[in-house]
């Protein structure tokens, strides 16, 4: 006669053999391991070889292990012989149930399946990006991201998943004001030009805005000269770069105004372009908040939140947020829904601020006052006497 573990395991064996399985459980655990509770079991693909994933559940977190089918089905018999005290095996045809009861005795059941169809066994799935690196992107080879078969470098992959994580974050606030609205855009400070390539890559490629012109404005002369000098090679007409400092440049039709990492005031010279111009969508992440901190350290104000200012490290965080809070109600004032948003550059930069402002209808001037009073009573409660981009703006 069969005993239940041997039925259990032929069961096991067949759900591989016929492609039926869809995940197995081992639970009730009475072993010595301290914390652990469950082991999850499912089939996966792993460079084109299906292997058994482990999945340990302890109490605070997952431990993830994979075998092959052999060696998988030989440990998960062993936890079951002396580790666990039941199992659940998921088919398409049916749930198969093993419990390790009192005084050994063993109870194996089936039930009518909960899952119709296996589950997807690929892991190595490619990962859909809006930027896909190919050998006909010419300018991710010039740029030194992928060599000339379109294969992204090893110590290129932090930057190219920076300039796809780039490419989400506008997705979404392109399409709020519509791309058929943008007609120029203007990245302040675009350094190499990583990030304006992309966009312009997305706004041509993908969104199919071939009228788009873009404008990446640098204030080293070989960065604008190499940006140029891809740009040309790869066919990108409409993207060209400019010398010069973002407190310089004038422009007076700019749709779309970006400025990541402008240091200190260089953020408010971006913002204050982006509105003198109109522009549909602001885009900023601000890096060195010294203008407002230097003045919250002249004039130490006490009140309530003394102990936020007391210390350097609190003082330097609260300025951050001081600045970036009152650059969002100054956009607020001139007519731009905002938002601020968490946004990382890579795996080596800490997490900033993305400010965005979104323009909507001119706001009402009873409204205007309000947020006046606002800025005027924040400025007072911390002892700042002036916001560089208040000044711009003579607010």
């Amino acid at each position: 006669m069969i005993l239940p573990i041997e039925e259990f395991e032929l069961l096991l064996k067949d759900s591989f053999e016929t492609a039926t399985f869809v995940k197995l459980s081992l639970g009730n655990y009475k072993g010595a391991e301290e914390q652990l509770k469950n082991i999850y079991i499912r089939e996966v693909l792993l460079k084109g070889e299906l292997k058994l994933t482990f999945t340990y559940r302890y109490k605070t977190r997952d431990v993830v292990k994979n075998y092959n089918r052999k060696e998988g089905i030989d440990l998960l018999l062993s936890y079951l012989q002396h580790d666990f005290k039941m199992a659940t095996l998921f088919t398409t045809q049916f749930d198969s149930i093993i419990q390790f009861k009192n005084k050994g005795k063993i109870a194996l059941r089936k039930e009518k399946p909960s899952f119709i169809q296996r589950p997807d066994v690929v892991h190595d799935k490619q990962k859909k990006r809006a930027i896909t690196a190919s050998s006909e992107k010419g300018y991710l080879h010039d740029l030194n991201i992928t060599d000339a078969a379109g294969n992204v470098y090893k110590n290129a992959q932090d930057k190219y998943k920076q300039i796809n994580h780039y490419i989400e974050l506008l997705r979404p606030l392109i399409n709020e004001v519509g791309g058929e609205h943008i007609k120029h855009v203007v990245d302040m400070g675009s350094g190499k030009g990583y990030l304006t390539f992309a966009l312009y890559d997305y706004l041509h490629q993908v969104l199919k805005l071939e009228q788009t012109h873009i404008t990446g404005v640098e204030y080293r002369k070989d960065l604008v000269d190499l940006c140029n000098k891809i740009a040309q090679k790869t066919g990108f007409n409409l993207l060209t770069f400019e010398e010069g400092s973002i407190a310089d440049y004038r422009c007076d039709n700019i749709d779309l105004l970006i400025a990541l990492h402008a240091c200190d005031t260089a953020t408010d010279d971006a913002i204050y372009q982006g509105i003198k111009s109109g522009a549909k969508l602001i885009v900023v992440a601000p890096c060195c908040h010294k203008q407002i901190r230097r003045q919250m350290e002249q004039h130490k104000v006490t009140n309530e939140l003394e102990v936020l200012t007391r210390y350097g490290i609190f003082l330097e965080r609260q300025a951050e947020m001081l600045t970036d809070g009152l650059r969002a109600l100054i956009l607020e004032y001139f007519g731009y829904k905002t938002k601020v948003i968490e946004f990382i550059s890579d795996a080596h930069t800490p997490k900033n601020v993305l400010i965005v402002g979104v323009r909507t209808k001119e706001i009402s001037l009873d409204k205007k006052e309000r947020i006046r009073q606002q800025i005027a009573q924040t400025k007072s409660y911390f002892g700042i006497s002036k916001h560089q981009l208040e000044v711009l703006l003579t607010i």
